[in-house]
């Protein structure tokens, strides 16, 4: 009789344990991986200088609080504003993202954290910088995008 209490409790443990594996919202491995994709398309558009390559992850209304604290709306404006400081202050500018959290809020929703380093040269002195940006994804007919991202300086890491 003990073997057989033993070995039911040792079942429902299993059972409990995976169920609150599989509770978890949004746990699934293809929407990690596609998010990850994201942050590396936000990377390769803002180091080839390209806006429209950079804008391309987001929502087509998407809201953007951009660094100084001022907002904007649309992938359209978005694109625009950021190939105006890629021709110019961030010419040639390199920026390393570090994906530090993906938080899946529902099946659909998500709030990612990534910490970036930018190099870039400013009168021909070279500068760095760090930022943090705080990304809430939705994933539409299959596919993910930023619906908001905002961008915040971490003032202590500028040289």
């Amino acid at each position: 009789m003990r073997t057989v209490i033993t070995a039911l409790t040792l079942l429902i443990s299993m059972a409990a344990a995976s169920a609150g594996q599989q509770a978890r919202p949004g746990a699934r491995p293809e929407d990690e991986a596609a998010i990850r994709k994201i942050v590396s398309r936000l990377q390769d558009g803002w180091n080839a200088g390209d806006g429209k390559a950079f804008a391309s992850p987001f929502a087509v209304d998407a809201d953007y609080v951009i660094i100084n604290g001022a907002r904007i709306k649309g992938r359209d404006a978005i694109d625009s504003g950021h190939q105006r400081i890629f021709d110019t202050i961030y010419k040639n500018s390199n920026n390393t993202a570090s994906l530090q959290s993906i938080r899946f809020i529902r099946d659909d929703i998500a709030v990612a954290h990534v910490e970036w380093h930018l190099r870039f040269s400013e009168n021909g002195t070279a500068r760095e910088g760090t930022a943090m940006n705080s990304l809430v994804l939705a994933r539409d007919g299959g596919q993910w995008s930023i619906v908001a991202f905002q961008n915040t300086s971490v003032a202590s890491a500028r040289r």
